[in-house]
């Protein structure tokens, strides 16, 4: 029998196919779904690995089998799922694994109005009865079975997206985009349609085995066959999605990778400006820059946990305007607080046309600090670790420790975050600082005491 407690996280479902969980066990999570949140109606999406159309059309057939009218949206991107919950009032699921392997599979699952389906909210509840009904059956179930049906919303996600930009007197950009094989290949080209853009597009087929490299932008290696066609070409910037689509980068016209809190920074000051002192929300490992800009344009940053669960529920609790994460993850209010590299795409493009200087030199002002990137360790006593980097540091002067999430230990020049995983036995270290060399002396103080 699956272990569902290998399978279910944090925020979302995430297995291998068929090792770790299959069709008939897609049909009782679909069965699950609609139970739990009492949906006499459901929108359905999927990404392009082999196993989705499958995975999703058998929770098609489980959601059903309780009443629940579907809608079927076909392939897709997370945030286009998201939109269709949104403008549809639906609770959605959408089926795929981001930036794993091909072997792998999954489902993120939102309330209607794309509100998150979590531990806390749902998915525990969702995991408990698939558990029982993996043993017993599922039980018998509406008298009269829901429907299932097919829409297609893409056009209709493009022009929501379109219309929350303001993309007038843009100049002409060439615009390099790696979608990795995933779902960027089917959304950029609708999305991007008729606007002052010469795409060159780097691997737009749907493959769900990424022939070309893993549709995980997050780790530089990925990023490498962008950067050079950006330089090769002249282009004015470099776009790359992950695998679902819902996570967007940006290379500048030197080939550079622009810091995804510089890109938050950069739409918080956009936003700010269409909303007069609103409020900014940004997780713990974005870069100091992003507070510091948020108040140099009169909004109110609020400091979060890590996660979609946490921005989306604090967006909702203050009313923010906009979220940013460390991971290239982008929350708008006029999004249903969802997340949506796409818009976050748009705001870059627009805020590069509407001036003459290359992308380098815009984003310069929101990049203002050295940074380590993501370091994982594999560590078996996580905290133990973690009681030993805030031992040797607690002596120091000037230095101040919070645990929102994790250990965070700052000085007036530089912080550092260490945070254990929710699924392995890894402690991740994220360091700040004003220079490298500054970067490098924190980061190999703390792995030493990770590591030792």
């Amino acid at each position: 029998m699956a272990d569902l407690s290998q399978l279910v996280k944090a925020y979302d479902v995430r297995g291998v196919v068929p090792d770790q969980w299959d069709i008939p066990l897609a049909e009782i999570f679909g069965a699950a779904f609609a139970t739990v949140t009492g949906a006499d109606a459901v929108v359905i999406g999927h990404d392009m690995r082999p196993s989705s159309p499958g995975l999703s059309d058998a929770f098609a057939r489980g959601a059903a089998s309780r009443g629940a009218d579907v809608t079927r949206i076909g392939l897709c991107s997370t945030d286009e799922l998201y939109f269709a919950s949104g403008r549809l009032g639906l609770p959605g699921a959408m089926f795929t694994a981001s930036h794993n392997p091909a072997q792998y599979n999954g489902i993120k699952m939102c309330r209607a109005g794309a509100a998150p389906v979590g531990q806390d909210t749902g998915l525990a509840d969702i995991r408990t009865l698939a558990e029982t009904w993996l043993e017993t059956g599922i039980p018998a179930g509406a008298d009269v079975p829901g429907t299932i049906g097919d829409r297609d919303v893409l056009g209709d996600y493009a022009d929501c997206l379109r219309s929350l930009v303001d993309l007038s007197g843009m100049r002409p950009l060439k615009v390099v985009v790696d979608a990795g094989n995933g779902m960027g290949g089917h959304t950029v080209p609708t999305v991007l349609a008729g606007l002052p853009v010469d795409l060159v597009p780097m691997y737009f087929e749907l493959d769900g085995t990424f022939p070309n490299h893993e549709a995980n932008p997050l780790d530089p290696k990925n990023l490498v066959d962008l950067q050079a066609r950006v330089r090769e070409t002249g282009a004015d910037i470099g776009l790359a999605f992950d695998g679902d689509a819902d996570r967007c980068f940006a290379v500048d016209e030197r080939g550079e990778a622009v810091p995804p809190s510089a890109v938050t920074a950069l739409v918080a000051a956009r936003e700010l400006a269409a909303h007069p002192g609103a409020t900014i929300i940004h997780n713990l490992i974005t870069s100091r820059s992003v507070p510091e800009v948020v108040k140099e344009h009169g909004g109110i940053p609020v400091r979060t946990r890590v996660g979609h669960s946490f921005i989306k529920q604090e967006m909702a609790a203050t009313g923010a305007v906009f979220g940013g994460e460390h991971s290239a993850h982008y929350y708008f209010r006029d999004f249903w607080n969802a997340d949506t590299g796409m818009l976050a795409a748009l705001h870059l493009l627009a805020a590069l046309g509407r001036q003459d200087g290359p992308l380098s030199a815009l984003v310069a002002g929101y990049d203002r600090y050295a940074s380590s990137g993501e370091i994982n360790s594999t560590v078996d006593d996580q905290a133990g670790r973690t009681g030993a980097v805030r031992a040797a540091f607690a002596g120091q002067a000037g230095v101040t420790f919070d645990e929102l999430d994790g250990l965070t230990v700052s000085a007036a020049d530089w912080w550092f975050n260490l945070r254990a995983s929710n699924t392995e036995p890894l402690l991740r270290l994220n360091v700040e600082a004003a220079d490298d060399d500054a970067v490098a002396r924190i980061r190999d103080q703390v792995l030493a005491l990770v590591r030792g």
